[in-house]
């Protein structure tokens, strides 16, 4: 029978989602997003890539530990890692260091 709301609840849909509603599940495309941005920074603007960069690989590294969205955790921790490296080795290649 009904709820008396007027659905039919089917016995084979869950009632929650596949995935949870955690903050977890956001740092997949959160490291991804900031990842592209520090890519493009490297080019530019090396100390906002630096920033950005090391959100990357933080948000990369907390998503690969909790198991949610890990390919695009993996995606972003490479994109941060590129993006905080890029500016580095221009840092130590043209002053020699800090």
């Amino acid at each position: 029978m009904g709820t008396g709301t007027g659905t039919i609840e089917s016995p084979e849909t869950p009632a929650t989602p596949s995935t949870p509603a955690t903050p977890a599940t956001l740092y997949g495309p959160v490291s991804l997003g900031f990842g592209v941005i520090a890519l493009i920074a490297a080019f530019f603007l090396g100390l906002f890539a630096l920033l950005a960069g090391s959100l990357a690989i933080t948000f990369g590294v907390l998503g690969l530990i909790s198991r949610y969205n890990r390919p695009q955790c993996l995606a972003g921790l490479v994109l941060g890692a590129v993006g905080v490296l890029h500016p580095l080795s221009f840092l130590f290649a043209f002053t020699g260091g800090f």
